[in-house]
């Protein structure tokens, strides 16, 4: 489904293994076109590319395919390089080992029923608190709203009471704004188990980004803990797994310590992870004794979710009809400039922030700037991330919020896009810009911490931001929202498809607005991503060994 363009790097990577090769002439221009063809794919998200007999016999030829140092190899019909390869084959071992590793927790007395109440063979909560008793790895999938986080506090619960002693447990999550949300949700169901006040003050709440678990070597593709030095946790739980890339999902793996249980949490139905592999979808297909896929929604607006479940299905009709009745009235057609309907949300934001003076009163500003937000499919062009932010700020500067005088000019909301190390920011982390209360003259940017905190940096010291009214579908995963505007190209994209859609959809939790023709939605909804993966048949291969 994703539109693959070739770039200067693509045919640079084949011309470098071409001279490389043994093989020549019309032989050696067709097999720098399948490595063109690889480099291409993997820019896209596959991790390998699939051949033909004939193309398989030719890499086979080239002197570059094998095991050991060679860049290329080939499996179950795929050309992959070496690299990704052995991302796969490590992952599919860890996890196939870990599913078939014999455990068995038994609750204690009637901590069971205390947590789930009577013996409701259809309530798949339950179901997957019981599985965890009985597996060390779980995947626990579904939609908004179906309960994912209350039910991984209560199976922590279980966990803790059936183990005897006190587990050492993790919870992390591929982007700061998604661990952040994941360590409120577990505080607040917390609060609703049946322990006593001492055990709820002493139960894990602390979320961490993968990379801050991991510990990030900077300048390497390395972490701190790996196979050699294990994570020192019992549990971990990962939030938002359908983000995470083959690769670090098999760093992750890696660095489990034997005997630890692994449970992650995610929706198989959004957008795979930017990088390479559909991960949790592929650990879903080969080990679905391991999986639970939560159905029933507690706290989604039930309008959206059978919207998001008509453009999930491909049923186009259906949801334009949706967007175009008068009912339901949380989704709805924009008929207005994108741009126009985002300024005049965001001018209440604005006329807040430019009121605010004190720290407690920017800690306010955080959860009124997440809840509306504009999505885009792309970065550039009108419809694009730029355009819209561009436009929105020219709305806010013609309301007497002067946004153009200065980059960082008070009230600014920004996006982290970079890894920041030094700092301890990363990719996705959002800030506001505001004056230092400390300091009167000098502006800092502000992000919120662990414990209700708020850090200010100085703008000169963050490398790679962006202003941030709009942000495109793939940085808007992991975070939550009260009402999303999503914008849609002004002619039809191959790029856009029924996984962008529905991601976009499901950030909202009241109320969604999509800007689109008919022709383009249309096409979005019938366009479905199909990535190459070997992951389920090196799955099933580990299985059988």
């Amino acid at each position: 489904m994703e539109e693959k363009k070739i770039r200067l790097l693509d045919i640079q990577f084949a011309k470098f293994l071409g001279v490389r090769s043994a093989l020549t002439g019309d032989e050696n221009r067709n097999f720098q076109d399948l490595i063109c063809k690889l480099s291409m794919s993997l820019a896209a998200g596959d991790s390998c590319y699939p051949l033909n007999a004939a193309e398989e016999n030719l890499v086979q030829r080239s002197g570059l395919c094998g095991e050991g140092l060679q860049p290329l190899c080939v499996f179950a019909g795929y050309l992959y390089l070496q690299r990704l390869f052995q991302y796969e084959k490590q992952l599919a071992a860890k996890v196939v080992q870990m599913s078939a590793e014999p455990v068995e927790l038994v609750a204690q007395g009637s901590f069971l029923e205390r947590l789930y109440g009577g013996q409701d063979p259809e309530d798949l909560q339950r179901i997957a608190a019981e599985k965890a008793l009985q597996k060390n790895f779980l995947i626990i999938s579904g939609g908004p709203g179906t309960g994912k986080t209350t039910t991984v506090v209560k199976i922590l619960a279980l966990l803790r009471n059936a183990s005897g002693k006190d587990l050492r447990v993790a919870m992390a999550a591929p982007t700061g704004k998604a661990a952040m949300r994941l360590q409120d949700a577990v505080a607040g169901s917390v609060q609703n188990l049946p322990l006593g006040d001492r055990e709820k003050d002493d139960f894990p709440v602390q979320a961490a980004t993968l990379h801050r678990l991991l510990g990030v070597k900077r300048y390497s593709p390395f972490f701190r803990h790996n196979a050699n030095n294990p994570l020192p946790f019992d549990v971990l739980v990962v939030d938002e797994a359908s983000m995470v890339d083959l690769a670090l999902m098999s760093k992750l793996a890696d660095a489990l310590r034997p005997g630890s249980r692994l449970i992650l949490l995610g929706d198989k139905n959004q957008l795979a992870s930017v990088e390479s592999g559909t991960v949790l979808a592929d650990m879903m297909k080969a080990l679905p004794e391991n999986t639970i896929e939560l159905e029933k929604s507690y706290r989604f607006d039930k309008d959206i979710k059978q919207f998001a479940e008509a453009v999930n299905g491909g049923n186009g009709d259906a949801a334009w009809k949706t967007l175009q009745d008068d009912s339901p009235e949380h989704i709805s057609l924009l008929s207005e400039d994108a741009a126009a309907y985002g300024g005049e949300v965001y001018s209440r934001y604005m006329k807040l922030a430019s009121r605010a003076a004190s720290m407690e009163e920017y800690k306010a500003l955080f959860p009124m700037l997440h809840s509306f937000k504009i999505l885009c499919t792309m970065r550039k062009g009108r419809a694009g991330v730029a355009g819209i932010n561009e436009r929105v700020e020219q709305v806010l500067t013609g309301k007497g919020y002067d946004c153009r005088r200065s980059e960082w000019y008070h009230g600014r909301p920004v996006m982290v896009v970079k890894n920041e190390y030094s700092l301890d920011l990363y990719n996705g982390d959002m800030g506001i810009c505001l004056m230092d209360p400390e300091s009167p003259g000098e502006v800092k940017v502000w992000f919120e911490r662990p414990g209700d905190i708020l850090q200010g940096i100085l703008p000169g010291r963050l490398k790679s931001c962006e202003t941030v009214y709009a942000l495109t579908i793939h940085k808007s995963q992991g975070a939550e929202f009260e009402e999303v505007l999503v914008v849609l190209p002004e002619n039809e994209s191959s790029l856009v498809s029924r996984e962008l859609l529905y991601t976009a959809v499901t950030r909202a939790s009241k109320t969604v607005k999509i800007k689109s023709s008919h022709s383009v939605f249309q096409r979005a909804v019938s366009g479905k991503i199909k990535r190459y993966s070997g992951l389920v048949e090196l799955m099933a291969i580990a299985g059988e060994a």
